[in-house]
């Protein structure tokens, strides 16, 4: 236990660094406004420690993206494998590691965001839980993790929990970041499997593992939650929120094919192609969008003149509408 509790605390320490450095930051900046002992000064520090946290994590995003929509994309090739090779579980799974390969699909990509944020959310647990104390981590000294205890925000002190609360209005606040916390990691998995899964994704193994996380992780973290400090609380709250605009953002404008939200948006595109103007293509079918005035301002076709008779081009007359074709046939008797 020893050799793994010092290969811990290495792992940790400069994550204390990193961390207490952008926190310290952040309550620099808005202590400008609110003072260095307010509490909002470092509520709203947290919060631009989330923001600063999770920017960088962007591109682990993108990827978790692709990882999920590659996934669902290839649920029915890992259907027809499962029917095929049912019977020979090794060789089922040979065959699936098989097409993740050929596909470039990773299908632990779409946890390393929430891997990666474990660490950070501990880290930052437990330089609450020592502030509390009076003791400082990292950047943090002795003398500011004082003033982090004592600072009140919205009447109760950010290293509070619901559990050791000494005052109904601290479990109400925790009670209240609780909840929001277990609702937006609903609404987050949810709006992803409503809005960005194709139908051939919604049954099999994959499908099942996601309405998994819909209703597990929920209840993980009331479970957890409630021996959470009000700051972390607040930290996982305001992920949350991140990674769900962020996710509507994407959905929303580049959406899997074959989605509610691709069909969505090919909806859109139609529109804003019809109150432009011009040619829109939807599902391979080309529709003219052409305003009445764009049509009136084409040149009119030109007409081809009707064919005469050799009598009628000596005489100089100009043959009656409709005849030609009876002239022609006159003068083939």
């Amino acid at each position: 236990m020893g050799s793994i509790g010092h290969l811990l605390g290495w792992i940790a320490t400069p994550l204390y660094y990193a961390i207490s450095g952008v926190l310290l930051v952040w309550h620099k900046i808005f202590s400008l406004v609110f003072g260095a002992s307010s509490g909002w000064s470092w509520a709203l520090a947290i919060i631009g420690l989330t923001v600063t946290i999770r920017a960088l994590l962007i591109p682990l995003f993108v990827k978790q993206i692709k990882a999920s929509r590659n996934m669902q994309l290839i649920q029915p090739k890992v259907k027809e494998l499962q029917k095929k090779y049912g019977h020979d579980r090794q060789r089922l799974s040979e065959e699936t590691m098989k097409l993740y390969k050929d596909s470039g699909t990773n299908p632990f990509a779409s946890c390393l965001p929430l891997l990666l944020q474990m660490p950070i959310f501990l880290v930052l647990f437990r330089l609450l839980s020592h502030a509390s104390k009076g003791q400082g981590k990292g950047f943090v000294t002795d003398a500011t993790a004082n003033k982090l205890r004592d600072a009140h925000w919205l009447g109760s002190q950010l290293a509070d929990q619901f559990t050791k609360a000494d005052h109904v209005g601290t479990q109400i606040l925790a009670g209240i970041l609780v909840v929001a916390m277990i609702s937006t990691t609903f609404l987050t998995q949810r709006q992803l499997m409503s809005k960005n899964m194709p139908a051939d994704a919604m049954t099999g193994q994959y499908a099942q593992q996601q309405k998994l996380l819909l209703y597990v992780l929920p209840v993980v973290f009331a479970v957890g939650g409630i021996a959470f400090p009000i700051g972390t609380l607040l930290y996982w709250t305001t992920s949350n929120l991140w990674t769900m605009g962020q996710q509507f953002y994407v959905i929303r404008n580049n959406p899997a094919p074959g989605t509610p939200a691709a069909r969505a948006k090919e909806e859109r595109d139609r529109l804003k192609a019809q109150k432009h103007g011009g040619q829109v293509a939807v599902a391979g079918v080309e529709e003219s969008t052409e305003t009445p005035k764009t049509q009136e301002r084409r040149p009119t076709q030109r007409q081809q003149p009707k064919k005469q008779s050799r009598s009628q081009r000596k005489s100089g007359t100009k043959p009656p509408q409709g005849s030609a074709n009876r002239q022609k046939n006159g003068d083939k008797k």
